[in-house]
Parts: C-alpha cells; structure tokens; sequence
C-alpha cells in the first residue's frame, strides 16, 4: 500500500511541474507575442491570479474528498441447536435468562428486562445451573457455548 502512494504522490509532483512547466511557457510565449503593450502587468497578475484560484480549487475537491464508508460485515442470525434444548428439557424462558447471564447482566437487569420479578430470575437461574450440571454463571456460560446454546 505503501508504495501505491508514493506512486500517487509522485505522479502528483510530475502534474503539478508540468502544469507549472506549461504555464511559464505560456508566460513567456504571451510576453513576447501577445500582450506586449503598456498595462501588461496588469494582464499577467490576473492570469496568474486566476490560474491559482482554478488550481486551488481542484486541489481543494481533490483533497476534501469524501471517504468511501466500510462495508459492514453482518453475522448470520444465531439459532441455538434444538435439538440440546430439547434433550436438557431447557424451556424458552430459561434460555432468554441465560442469554441475558452471558450478556453480563444481574439478576435484578435480568428482571427488568424480561418483566419479571427477581425471584422468577432467580428460579429460572437455578433450574439453568441443575440443567447444565453447572454452580457458577461463568461455568453455565461455558458451557451453553459450548453445546451452542448461545453464541
């Protein structure tokens, strides 16, 4: 990548030189040539002075250009595997409980999300841990991946 841009960056200064190079030429050429009468100095500043605006302003669009936003990388949706649920008897609440444990929540978030009361939480949080042959979040959690319960 590195050198894409010192390739760009060189191309730049041999455009920018040969614009230049052209210009004095043109200077030149039309001081000898064209505007040889008395106010020429006045014809060469605002040459000049336009010559610059026109190039600030294409170094300005070509410098200010606006990135090209990332493409986002989605996940396909996660689906935990049935046939575990079915055969650790796991209801859907106790699943939504435990997705909720691995998210890091509390009991008490945990119940405010689901609207329920801290002692259902904590029932289901029991029967997760005795389905799971677990005694900790962290090992219930562990263990849910692990048999792809949970992402």
């Amino acid at each position: 990548m590195l050198s894409d841009v010192s390739k760009s960056w060189w191309a730049n200064i041999l455009l920018y030189g040969l614009c230049l190079g052209l210009l004095l030429a043109a200077l030149q050429f039309s001081q000898y040539r064209l505007l040889s009468f008395g106010n020429s100095e006045k014809w060469y500043m605002g040459l000049i002075a336009t010559l610059f605006a026109v190039l600030g302003i294409w170094a300005g669009r070509k410098l200010t250009r606006k990135p090209k936003p990332a493409e986002a990388f989605i996940a396909p949706e996660f689906r935990p595997k049935e046939e575990v649920l079915k055969q650790l008897g796991m209801t859907p609440r106790e699943l939504e409980v435990l997705e909720q444990m691995a998210l890091g929540l509390s009991n008490q978030e945990i119940a405010e999300k689901l609207y329920v009361s801290l002692n259902t939480v904590k029932t289901h949080t029991s029967n997760v841990f005795s389905k799971l042959d677990v005694q900790r979040r962290t090992q219930a959690i562990q263990r849910a991946k692990a048999l792809g319960l949970i992402a």
